[in-house]
Formats: structure tokens, C-alpha cells, sequence
């Protein structure tokens, strides 16, 4: 199962080590479309829709690893309404690194109105760190 990851989920930041390690098999840098915003309320990133590039960290995780961790973490429910929803899981397409399709991943987006809600600054680079906190 594999998961496109841009925040705190990524190697090196905050929830790696809690929901990641020791379960990633594989893991690379790709891209995939969108537009990412820090949000200032809370100290990490959101995605939404959009047709710029997002660059994030593609996981593989074992095939026995219970996504349902990371619905937890990310305040996703399945059978709930989508406005109570803080992300919304669903397969995106994923890109290499020269900006060519090379499948889909399940990935974490955010409305743009819970983006506005959480005061979200854009990031036109992408690319979001834990030093983008304010």
C-alpha cells in the first residue's frame, strides 16, 4: 500500500517515527497535483485541488499496515459527512520526478474552506517543512 505523504508523515518530521517507522518498506520523493498552504492555527500543511506541483514523499508501507492509523492522525472518517471530516483520503495520481505520470497513491487533501478556516499561507514552492511553522 502506498501513501503520498507532505507534512508531518514525512521522514525526519514530527509523526514519522510514531506511524511510519519500522512499517515503510520504500519510500522516494515524487510530486503530485495540487496546492499547499501551511496552516498557521495549526503548524502543519494542508493540500487542495489545483494544478500546480506538490512535491511530497511517496510510502510504501507493509502490506499488513492498517491505514486506519493514519485516518486517526489526519481526523478522516470513512462514513462520515465530508465538511466533518478534517482531510479527505482518496487516490491521487503520482508523478516522478521529471513530472511523469507513474500511478496513484492514497493521499490526505483539504477543502479550501478548511484551509481558509486554519488561516492557510500558500506555499508556491510545494514543498512544506517543519522550519515553514511560524
Amino acid at each position: 500500500m502506498e501513501v503520498f505523504v507532505y507534512g508531518t508523515l514525512k521522514p525526519k518530521e514530527s509523526n514519522y517515527s510514531a506511524y511510519c517507522a519500522g512499517k515503510v518498506i520504500n519510500s522516494k520523493t515524487v510530486y503530485t497535483r495540487g496546492h499547499l498552504y501551511h496552516l498557521t492555527a495549526l503548524g502543519y500543511p494542508g493540500l487542495t485541488e489545483g494544478e500546480g506541483w506538490v512535491k511530497g514523499i511517496l510510502l510504501t508501507f507493509n502490506a499488513d499496515y492498517d491505514l486506519g492509523l493514519l485516518d486517526g492522525l489526519e481526523d478522516y472518517q470513512p462514513g462520515r459527512d465530508a465538511e466533518e471530516n478534517e482531510y479527505q483520503r482518496r487516490r491521487i495520481p503520482i508523478y516522478n520526478l521529471e513530472r511523469e505520470l507513474i500511478g496513484e497513491a492514497w493521499g490526505y487533501m483539504m477543502t479550501p474552506a478548511k484551509i481558509a478556516f486554519h488561516g492557510g499561507i500558500w506555499l508556491p514552492s510545494g514543498w512544506w517543512t517543519s522550519s515553514d511553522r511560524e
